[in-house]
């Protein structure tokens, strides 16, 4: 089992190769299915960034208040270094499951494959859980998390639907590239051969007792 949970696993990986990578889908299959949720002026937090191109084309598509977040020290420096033109994207080494940033500080978290990566570690229930209620508490209220994922609602909407994640959770699919321009964990298609799942998680707003 590749340790997906270790922050020695991705610097050796990214050590070993820093070309750009992406999980599942590029940010072009991806906007239509978040244009609701997400606007230009959002601050948003992109969890387990890696080396994916997804913040870039965000950032060139006009969003442009993006911190990204990974494990992994390695990434993150090579990545500060590739964008430090880019005027309102920053890359910080950060554990998805202890976000150093206060609560409500994020309209929009995004996570490409990472929710997915955490599920094939070790220890990934605790971890996943660490990890949502980390995301709920920087979210805005009203602020969206939305999840790139191989995953089945069946194999999924039980992480998300917990009583103290106070979030509406609706999903749609994205087709699965047809030339492979995109990368896969090793147990991506053993839920759905031809589809992505994007699921958007949006925080219910502050009840206020006068």
């Amino acid at each position: 089992m590749a340790q997906y949970g270790k922050s020695e696993y991705w610097d050796d990986r990214y050590t070993r190769d820093p070309e750009p990578f992406d999980w599942y889908q590029r940010w072009a299959a991806l906007k239509e299915a978040v244009a609701d949720y997400i606007n230009k002026d959002h601050q948003i937090l992109n969890v387990g960034a890696g080396n994916s191109r997804l913040s870039e084309e965000m950032h060139d598509d006009g969003y442009q208040n993006i911190v990204n977040i990974d494990i992994s020290r390695v990434v993150t420096k090579q990545m500060e270094e590739k964008y430090r033109d880019k005027q309102g994207m920053s890359y910080v080494q950060m554990d998805a499951r202890s976000i150093d940033y206060p609560d409500h500080s994020f309209d929009v978290v995004m996570d490409k494959g990472t929710l997915d990566s955490m599920l094939c570690g070790e220890g990934s229930t605790t971890n996943v859980q660490k990890m949502l209620s980390e995301i709920y508490r920087v979210l805005a209220p009203n602020g969206v998390y939305i999840i790139v994922s191989y995953g089945q609602p069946a194999h999924r909407l039980n992480h998300l639907d917990r009583e103290d994640l106070l979030w509406k959770v609706t999903y749609t699919t994205v087709a699965k590239p047809t030339i492979s321009t995109t990368a896969a964990l090793a147990s991506d298609d053993k839920d759905s051969p031809n589809v992505h799942y994007v699921y958007r998680c949006q925080k219910k707003g502050e009840i206020r007792h006068e």
